[in-house]
């Protein structure tokens, strides 16, 4: 198994690539003055609020506010996976991608090609049939029974598998190393006895999978008899890994050009179904539960996902157990919701009595923060005291896990409405188990400009990195006493540690941290062209070093002059010395 790329390997590349290239490949841009523009890909719109910096190596939507390097683009707009995304980038200026702690030459794709096209003749041979089979009606008439068209049919390439043992096997096995590559993607099955394959798949409709990027991967099969099981999903192969794919997502992206909601529903029929009412934005999970790698793939194309359950006790708790898995992935900007269906109806059923307006009615879907209190609320009861610590205790745990701060604050609220425990208190355990809080705007504190002075520090090293080195011990700044300043001495440090590194190495760094949207936000920061960026940092770091001295002088006035050590002592004469904090 390959291993993780090396970070400098990533600094490396991305100090060798050009943004501005690889997005022109997808979206026209044109130059406007130092930047380059165009419409944004992510959102429609008709004014251009598109920008991409060459100097700086990063993309920004004031529209929509996406934005991030050029491996986050070919992630969110390619649909492609971080180590996907490298090794394009990597291909395209001749380097080879290495790994720590494993294999050292990554796999190719070229190594998995053969795969991939034996997979397409598969996709195409079971369409044949449901065209051509002289048990073709079976199959057609079950797909007229389920209401679907035929070119919706055609669109998601619905196939069939005749009877028989051997029908694929004797189409597309015509070679001992065909047959070996078939049964590699879990088309064909070897016999118990060792001697010879046979079809896996027998009288059934033909769902084929594919990923992201539109290559097929795998099946899945629906039964036309009474055989078992009813569905039967390609095994686990070099190609096809169910806990991470899903069934109609390339489909969504090709049929509409923005995405900002999915709905997760549990089976193909489904998928089909809400597609057929007009709903071209369900997909379905490969007969598992909702893994984090399913939400991590639909995050990159939409903010919203909504997970669909039955009304009944097992939906209840399928769904409890979504939550506990997206809680950890809802950073900034990403939203979950529930909809619950009546106990007697899945996606399909329900759509083809109600319609899709129905069905996407905003009215109907729960948000995590509200599923989450009424889950515990029907499990604990709350008419005692005890109950309402009980409710608080478990329901903290849970809020504890959430990455975003403004999810934790609405989860502190929601919390103490419920149990009429203090928010401050509330707030107080949560800062104690969670870590110091990425730069933010200032909050009501008596100190608005100290996290605006720290940002603003940031948002010049992120114009220009080298200027960390006008600081030649971060660490003497580590005594300030404000949000933000634990993380831009972390910053400064790790610009010290690399120093040749562009924004866009430092924002992939902390890409998927807390601290990932602020930073991009504080990269996106416009300068004037006349501001000497130097200066204003020297500035800024003068400044921050006066509010030092001004917070120690204080600490140190506060102990009596008998209890204070020489070195204390001769440390106040200096600071007194010292021209004042600044305003």
């Amino acid at each position: 198994m390959a291993g993780l790329i090396p970070q400098h390997f990533i600094d490396d590349l991305l100090s060798r690539i050009d943004i501005v290239d690889v997005i022109d490949g997808y979206v026209p841009l044109k130059r406007a003055g130092r930047n380059h523009q165009a419409r944004c890909p992510f959102h429609d719109e008709k004014t251009p609020s598109f920008t991409v910096s060459q100097e700086k190596q990063f993309y920004h939507c004031f529209g929509c506010g996406a934005n991030g390097t050029a491996i986050g683009f070919l992630m969110e707009h390619a649909g492609m996976t971080f180590p996907e995304a490298v090794e394009e980038l990597a291909n395209r200026v001749g380097l080879t991608v290495p790994r720590e702690g494993g294999d050292s030459t990554p796999r190719s794709s070229d190594d998995k090609s053969d795969f991939y096209e034996l997979m397409e003749m598969a996709v195409r041979y079971y369409s044949r049939q449901l065209r051509e089979h002289p048990e073709r009606e079976r199959a057609i008439a079950y797909l007229k029974q389920r209401g679907l068209s035929g070119e919706l049919a055609a669109e998601f390439e619905i196939g069939f598998a005749p009877p028989g043992w051997d029908n694929l096997l004797s189409s597309l096995g015509k070679s001992e190393d065909s047959v070996k590559r078939l049964a590699s993607i879990g088309l064909l099955v070897e016999k118990e006895s060792g001697r010879g394959h046979y079809d896996r798949f027998r009288d059934r409709i033909m769902f084929p999978i594919r990923d992201r990027r539109g290559r097929a991967i795998g099946f899945g099969g629906r039964v036309l008899g009474d055989g078992e099981p009813k569905y039967l999903n390609s095994p686990e192969t070099p190609i096809f890994h169910k806990g991470s794919e899903t069934y109609g997502l390339y489909q969504a992206k090709k049929a509409m050009r923005q995405l900002d909601r999915f709905y997760i529903v549990e089976g193909y029929t489904d998928v089909l179904a809400l597609a057929q009412s007009g709903v071209r934005n369900a997909v379905a999970t490969l007969g598992t539960a909702c893994t984090k790698e399913h939400l991590e793939l639909l995050f990159r194309h939409a903010a919203q996902l909504v997970l669909c359950f039955d009304g009944d006790s097992a939906g209840q708790k399928a769904a409890f157990k979504a939550m506990e898995t997206a809680l950890p992935l809802l950073r900034d900007g990403r939203e979950v919701d529930f909809l619950f269906l009546p106990p007697a109806d899945d996606p399909d059923t329900f759509v083809r009595r109600e319609g899709q307006a129905a069905f996407t009615d905003p009215a109907r879907l729960t948000p995590l923060s509200d599923y989450l209190i009424q889950y515990l609320r029907r499990e604990i009861d709350t008419s005692s005291r005890e109950g309402k610590a009980k409710l608080s205790d478990r329901a903290m745990r849970y809020t504890r896990q959430l990455p975003s701060d403004s999810l934790r604050d609405l989860m502190v609220r929601k919390i103490s409405d419920i149990t009429f425990m203090d928010e401050h208190e509330l707030q107080r355990q949560l800062g104690n188990d969670t870590p110091a809080a990425a730069p933010r705007g200032p909050r009501h504190s008596g100190r608005r400009h100290a996290p605006s002075l720290v940002s603003h520090t940031i948002a010049l090293l992120l114009q220009q990195p080298a200027l960390a080195q006008e600081v030649d011990n971060p660490q003497s700044l580590a005594r300030v006493d404000m949000p933000g300043m634990a993380f831009l001495v972390e910053l400064l440090e790790f610009i010290h540690a690399h120093p040749n590194i562009k924004t866009a190495g430092i924002l992939e760094h902390w890409r998927d941290s807390r601290y990932g949207r602020r930073l991009s936000e504080l990269a996106a920061t416009d300068f004037d062209e006349q501001v000497n960026l130097a200066a204003e940092f020297r500035d800024c770091v003068t400044r921050l070093q006066k509010l030092q001295r001004g917070r120690r002088l204080q600490e140190l006035r506060q102990i009596p002059w008998p209890e204070l050590s020489e070195a204390q002592k001769e440390e106040l004469r200096a600071l007194t010395s010292a021209p004042g904090p600044a305003e």
